[in-house]
């Protein structure tokens, strides 16, 4: 038999084997502790309310069972098949649908704009230093998508979608902490995720897949089938470094899997539309977002708040919190929270800023951060265009070009890579900050008025929702938190569509967007979870 209970201990307690047990079989009802032969911790989540901190710990409890039938057991065939499928993307949707296809024989091509991860760190790490940023090496383009040099958050509320376990248990065969597997909002740490992803890339081309780094796919390759619809035949791509080196790589389908940043693609699949003669408005869609500023404090200031002024120790680690709230009907939201983390600046394009946050494993740097973010529609943004008289392609990209405009806008009113700041008291209050407390941004701020060149209904939306937030965490409005303008790419502003059943584009056949540059999932598991979902629906077909 197999029980499953949940037990509620004491922080320091944790690490008392034989009291956890004793709890555990006392709950269960069961006498003979000899009957057990396995107890495994499922789940672990901290709970901070009404000012007592508690562990609430979810077991299953093996009486008579051998718990290695839980193992994961991989099922990668090496490639048998003559069908072949270019990904477009080595992030987590590229790279799981990479995996998925290998489980059915069919041999994935994944085509990566970016470095791989032992350039990217000497790429990413000149943008600090000299303020130069690699248009297809950086935070957000390389091996691994954007996850990699992120926190590495893989808590997801998508548990729909597909098998959230399967996915924690690939990431820990190839070297994540196996504190993944049970933990209630795991992370990796962005100086584990690299060499995690470097195991996965091999995992793939020691089955008979194939990984190219450094090509930009600049097209498709289209034609039409005795029913005359268009069918997707492979792709043509460029190397990023010699931009007169022209490939074309053809395949049984295309999967794009490019990320919420790939600018470059929606224009190319625009472009392809046109071009053809296709219904840009089948091919792609607008779609709400969210854009807004990180907010910094001292770690210790977020430590204190939710934990109820108590002495953070060791096995609680660094406070997470999650914000939300409506204002002007909108929503006013917190995402990705990094304790003990650090702001860095994701721009993947010249003449812009765009900062995201990260973390460590150990999660003990002096700073904790969040994006604040106010939702966007594509009337919103519309809107703005319209009074900034910008182009919007016939109001088909406003979205994607309204989120251009805010980070150049957000360039122009910062110093080269320095990104514009306030203090978040002096954002309420209306008045320019004359000097920040210690950052971890470490390009540098500028002082800037946020509150007077943020888009109106994205700014007083942030100075009401900041209200709001300190209400229910008294002291989240203090003197020494930072807003760092400006984050933009929660998630993608433009839906590249396709069919629910068959999980191909309704126009162009043989055509299959995934993951977070999609539309269709954000974050890591949930994107991963997508790609694997479009490899079975492409074996399917």
């Amino acid at each position: 038999m197999i029980y499953e209970t949940t037990i509620t201990i004491l922080p320091e307690e944790e690490n008392n084997k034989s009291l956890i047990e004793n709890k555990i079989l006392k709950q269960l009802n069961i006498k003979n502790k000899s009957s057990v032969n396995a107890f495994v911790l499922k789940k672990k989540s901290i709970d901070a309310r009404k000012g007592k901190i508690k562990f609430h710990l979810k077991y299953s409890v093996y009486v008579g069972e051998n718990p290695e039938q839980e193992k994961f057991i991989p099922k990668w065939k090496t490639v048998n098949t003559n069908k072949k499928v270019v990904i477009v993307g080595s992030g987590p949707a590229g790279l799981f649908a990479a995996l998925q296809l290998l489980e059915f024989g069919i041999k994935p091509i994944v085509i990566e704009r970016g470095s791989r991860t032992s350039k990217r760190k000497v790429d990413i790490a000149k943008i600090s230093t000299t303020g130069i940023v690699d248009e297809n090496s950086n935070y957000c383009f390389g091996e691994g998508g954007a996850g990699t040099f992120s926190d590495g958050k893989l808590f997801t509320r998508s548990n729909k979608r597909g098998d959230i376990s399967k996915i924690l248990s690939i990431f820990h065969y190839h070297g994540a902490d196996k504190k993944i597997l049970s933990d209630a909002h795991p992370h990796i740490g962005s100086d584990k995720l690299p060499k995690i992803i470097n195991n996965m890339i091999d995992t793939i081309i020691k089955f008979g897949g194939e990984v190219y780094f450094d090509k930009i796919c600049t097209d498709l390759i289209l034609e039409k089938d005795e029913k005359n619809n268009f069918i997707t035949k492979g792709i043509i791509c460029i190397d990023s470094n010699e931009k007169t080196i022209i490939q074309k790589i053809y395949s049984d389908a295309v999967i794009l899997a490019t990320g919420h940043s790939a600018t470059d693609i929606y224009k190319m699949i625009y472009d392809c539309c046109c071009k053809n003669n296709l219904e840009v408005d089948k091919v792609l869609q607008e779609k709400t977002f969210a854009v807004g500023v990180r907010v910094e404090h001292p770690r210790q200031v977020i430590d204190k708040i939710q934990y109820h002024g108590k002495e953070r120790t060791e096995n609680l680690g660094a406070a997470e919190y999650r914000l939300t709230t409506q204002v002007d009907e909108r929503g006013v939201y917190s995402f990705c929270m990094c304790p003990g983390g650090l702001v860095v600046p994701s721009s993947s394009g010249k003449e812009e800023i765009v900062v995201n946050g990260m973390s460590p494993s150990s999660r003990n740097s002096k700073w904790s951060n969040s994006a604040i973010v106010v939702e966007v529609r594509p009337e919103d943004a519309k809107e703005i265009l319209q009074k900034n008289k910008i182009d919007d392609n016939e109001n088909l990209l406003s979205t994607l070009n309204f989120r251009t405009y805010l980070e150049k806008l957000t360039y122009q009113n910062g110093n080269g890579i320095k990104a514009p700041a306030q203090k978040l008291i002096d954002f309420i209050e209306e008045r320019k900050t004359n000097t920040f407390p210690e950052t971890s941004y470490t390009p540098g701020l500028i002082s800037s008025r946020l509150d007077l060149w943020l888009p109106d209904f994205i700014k007083s939306r942030l100075q009401k929702a900041f209200k709001k937030f300190n209400e229910n965490m008294k002291g989240f409005i203090c003197d020494e938190a930072i807003l760092i303008a400006s984050e933009t790419r929660t998630s993608t502003p433009i839906r590249i569509l396709r069919d629910k059943e068959t999980m191909e584009s309704p126009v162009i056949k043989n055509l299959y967007p995934a993951g977070e540059g999609s539309g269709y999932s954000g974050g890591i598991v949930s994107s991963a979870m997508d790609g694997e979902n479009v490899a079975k629906k492409i074996s399917e077909n």
